[in-house]
């Protein structure tokens, strides 16, 4: 006797709605799995997910930053096209449970659904470019917090002039643009 996978009910967002409807009928296709709602954009993904509660939304968007908001009703799986070595870091730090190229294949996808599903995180080696960024972490976040336009508190903004010498120039809103060109943020 064959064990019976659990039957997942799927959010899926995608920015192209054509690569959406195929999506969706290549994950009809596996077993236990059933999309129950689709979107084009990742408010109305946040929106459908209060409604609907999926098990899992699966975002797949041309660039990962468009497929970070938060979905505190279930676990998030982010699919994209242009992974910069920041969006890895930023996806999870948003709360995403898997991040995968959106040339993936149906058998993979419903796999790393299934691992978020049972707890697991999923992170697909073909998007974990090396980060080659010449930042640490708290000068990453210092710069992540400048782009919000929030304060910067004391300790921060020690971490933002490293950043910035770093990068050659004193001003933050430089660095801020230096450290996205080369895609750290």
């Amino acid at each position: 006797m064959t064990e019976r996978l659990p039957a997942l009910r799927l959010l899926l967002a995608d920015d192209e709605p054509a690569r959406r409807a195929a999506l969706s009928a290549l994950l009809a296709l596996e077993e236990g799995l059933t999309v129950i709602a689709e979107a084009d954009s990742a408010p109305a993904a946040v929106a459908l997910a209060a409604i609907r509660r999926p098990d899992i939304a699966v975002l797949a968007f041309r660039s990962a930053g468009l497929a970070l908001s938060p979905l505190p009703a279930c676990p998030t799986v982010i699919m994209t096209t242009h992974a910069r070595p920041g969006d890895l870091r930023r996806a999870l730090r948003a709360g995403a449970r898997a991040y995968l190229p959106r040339s993936v294949s149906a058998t993979d996808l419903a796999h790393a659904i299934r691992t978020v599903h049972r707890g697991g995180r999923y992170l697909d080696p073909d998007t974990l470019a090396p980060d080659t960024t010449v930042l640490t972490a708290e000068e990453l976040d210092a710069l992540d917090l400048t782009a919000t336009g929030a304060p910067v508190p004391p300790q921060a903004a020690r971490h933002l002039a490293s950043a910035a010498t770093k990068l050659g120039t004193t001003q933050p809103g430089t660095a801020l643009r230096r450290a996205r060109r080369h895609g750290w943020i």
